[in-house]
This record gives C-alpha cells, sequence and structure tokens, in this order.
C-alpha cells in the first residue's frame, strides 16, 4: 500500500498509519463512503484496522491541506467510536469515567475530555456532547475503540450493580463527516433551514441537511472552522455529494492532509502525543479539568494528576511545541539540551505546509518549558537547532460567540 504514495507524503505520514497484519485492503474494515471513495481515487491505506484515504488524485497532501485552511475540506471520519449513554444517573457515570464538568454543560454543547486510569494515564482523549434529547453523545478514537468500549462497558457494569440507572448504546448505522474549512457555513447553509451563525463552536443540533435527519456538530480536528455531521449510513454518499455540488471550492481530503492539520493547531493523536502513561499535566491538557472536578478530586487518577499539577517546582515531562532548524523532525528523534544531554523525545512532527517551518510536538524535562528555551534535536546522526514555542503553531479559527 506505502507504492501508492509519493515519498516525501509517506515520510509525512507514516506516523498516521496503524498498520495490522491483514493480507489485502478488502480485509480491513469499511466505512459506508468505502466504494465512493475509490470511485473519487482515493488511495486507501490501513488506519486502525478500517480501509481509509491517504490523499485523492486532484491535490497533493501539501496542496489539500492549504486547500482547507482557504476553502472546504470533506473527511470521512466514520471510524470513530459513536456511543449514546442513557439513563437518570448519565452524567455521574460520565463523570466517573471522564475528566470533564458535564454537569455544567449547557444542553446541546459539548467539550473535549480525557477517559484516565487509576493511574492516572490517559486511556482515549474523547468528544463529549448533552443532547436535550436526554442522553450523552460520546465520541472516542478508532484505534481506541476496543479497549474504550470494554472499558466503558466494565464501569457500566459496576454502576448498575451498585444501582445506579446507565444504559450505553452503540450508535448504529451512522456514519461520520467532518466538513472543516473557513467556507463550511456559507456553503453548509444552503442545505439547513436553521441558521448556522447561531451554532457555535463545541454546540450541536439535529436539523435536517438537505431534507437528511443529522446530528450536526460545530467542532473539528483542524484549526478552523468546521462540523462534523453525523448522517445515517444509507445516505453518507448523498450528503457528501450534495455538498460537492454546491462549489468547486468543496473538496474530499484523506489522512495526510489531516495529520498535518491537527499538528499545525497544535492537536494531540493518540498513541503518538499522548497514551495509557501519560497524564493530563505531563500532556498539557490541564485545562480539560474543571474549577470543580479538580477539588472534588472524584475522576480516577486524581491523587497522581493533582500531586503533579500543585508540585513545586515542577518536575517530570511535559509535552511543548518546537521549531527545528534546517530539518523536519520526526517522531522517536531525540530532543537534547545545549550540553548534548538527551532531555526529551520528538512525539509528531513535520513541515508545516503554512509556515514553511518544521514543527513538532515533544515531551521534555519541565525545567525546559519556557518559551524561547533553544534547543536540539537530533536527526539521524545530525544535530539542529530547535526552539521550544507556544502551541498552536497556526492561530486556530473556531468559531465563538462574540465577546
Amino acid at each position: 500500500m506505502f507504492g501508492l504514495l509519493s515519498r516525501n507524503s509517506l515520510r509525512s505520514s507514516r506516523h498516521i498509519l496503524l498498520r495490522r497484519n491483514f493480507s489485502s485492503i478488502e480485509e480491513l474494515k469499511k466505512t459506508s463512503l468505502y466504494d465512493f471513495h475509490l470511485e473519487k481515487g482515493g488511495k486507501m491505506v490501513d488506519f486502525a484496522g478500517w480501509a481509509l484515504p491517504v490523499s485523492y488524485p486532484d491535490l497533493s497532501h501539501v496542496e489539500s491541506h492549504l486547500h482547507t485552511r482557504k476553502g472546504v475540506s470533506i473527511f470521512d471520519v466514520s471510524h470513530m467510536l459513536q456511543l449514546h449513554i442513557h439513563g437518570k444517573d448519565r452524567i455521574k457515570f460520565i463523570e466517573s469515567i471522564l475528566v470533564a464538568d458535564v454537569e455544567s454543560l449547557a444542553l446541546d454543547t459539548g467539550t473535549l475530555s480525557l477517559m484516565t486510569n487509576e493511574e492516572g494515564g490517559i486511556i482515549d482523549d474523547c468528544i463529549v456532547h448533552k443532547s436535550s434529547a436526554g442522553f450523552l453523545n460520546l465520541v472516542c478514537n478508532a484505534g481506541c475503540a476496543e479497549k474504550d468500549f470494554a472499558h466503558i462497558s466494565e464501569r457500566r457494569d459496576a454502576a448498575v450493580r451498585s444501582g445506579l440507572d446507565i444504559t450505553v448504546e452503540v450508535k448504529p448505522q451512522h456514519s461520520l463527516i467532518a466538513v472543516q474549512g473557513p467556507k463550511v457555513a456559507s456553503f453548509l447553509q444552503q442545505g439547513i433551514k436553521e441558521d448556522l451563525s447561531e451554532l457555535y463552536f463545541n454546540h450541536t443540533a439535529l436539523v435536517d441537511v438537505w431534507g437528511i435527519p443529522c446530528r450536526v456538530t460545530r467542532c473539528g480536528y483542524t484549526g478552523e472552522d468546521g462540523v462534523e455531521i453525523s448522517v445515517p449510513d444509507d445516505a453518507a454518499v448523498e450528503l457528501v455529494e450534495r455538498l460537492m455540488s454546491v462549489s468547486d471550492e468543496v473538496k474530499l481530503a484523506g489522512l495526510g492532509a489531516r495529520d498535518s492539520l491537527r499538528l499545525e493547531a497544535g492537536l494531540c493523536l493518540y498513541g503518538n502525543d499522548i497514551n495509557e502513561t501519560t497524564t493530563p499535566v505531563e500532556g498539557a491538557l490541564m485545562w480539560t479539568i474543571s474549577k470543580r472536578r479538580r477539588a472534588a478530586r472524584d475522576f480516577p487518577g486524581a491523587e497522581k494528576i493533582m500531586g503533579q499539577f500543585i508540585a513545586k517546582p515542577k518536575t517530570g515531562k511535559r509535552r511543548v511545541g518546537l521549531v527545528v532548524e534546517r530539518a523536519p523532525a520526526r517522531p522517536g528523534y531525540p530532543v537534547l539540551n545545549l550540553e548534548g544531554e538527551t532531555i526529551g523525545e520528538v512525539t509528531s512532527g513535520s513541515p508545516s505546509p503554512c509556515s514553511g517551518l518544521n514543527i513538532a510536538m515533544a515531551y521534555v524535562d519541565s525545567k525546559y518549558i519556557k518559551n524561547g528555551t533553544p534547543l536540539l534535536v537530533q536527526v539521524r546522526k545530525r544535530v539542529f537547532p530547535a526552539t521550544k514555542v507556544t502551541m498552536p503553531f497556526v492561530p486556530t479559527q473556531y468559531y465563538n460567540p462574540p465577546k
């Protein structure tokens, strides 16, 4: 399958392809858009056991990335695990699993949250929404789907035995389509009667899109304005075709562009930048834990996490952004201090199509997290200067209420 990629595209995309020992692409799981991707020339690869397009013939990886920043791109993210959690104790239950303050969420709004273990490690990063229809909507990463569902089911069974009213339902027969870019609202509005200017970042609504009943959520994984649309499987192709018929500026995009877009936005890729050995403190994700949840310490691993958070002086590793001179940094490359001592490791990295800089995320010793700190990155047998910088690397364009 790798023969389908250019050398540069392969290098920038290699770490997003989670390979398994399948004999052919036909043995992978397929989304409802699989045949559509093939018809459009999508180059299909194995991602977390799913056959998904890494690119399309009309745009290179870099061209697709830049197009998303100025137009509209459609990504098939139907491989994500979609769950509905019902029952009168659903909020108590979800807060026993996630660090989010779900109780305080307004109806039909949501947030990024973390599923933590008893040691404070991150089992997965998820999106949770509090629906006015009386349930919680949870979207989890495809690569973590099996372990997430097993973990949630085990916790549900224990909750039910203790007398809580909880039901967990996998959202069946629904695809998930991410539509990203600055012109999303103007194009999508043509198929929706409701006013999209009133749907802000991380807000969700049940609406008809060109007559198709969908859940539209203002969110995404690119740093741009955008939506994710949960649509019945049998209407997914029709929805995408409707969107593409609105304008030539609506293009299909694949995993390659999605990865470089999320890196520019400073967003983590589970398995690269966070995992079960990483805490929210180390991952620079304490903003996901509200003051109420911090005070209550009632989420898994709270004592470990809060102990790290309040430790003075700060110790341990931290996720940071780096700009590397003259050479792209790749996952696994060592980060050194100016004395040549190894003080960390790159977890994601590639050239930034928008800035032209070589950008990377890395974990480094907390002594080196001040902005502007000069560091070094070892690229094979050579060492190149690097600087610790603030993320995101490119300003995000989320659609938020006016202040």
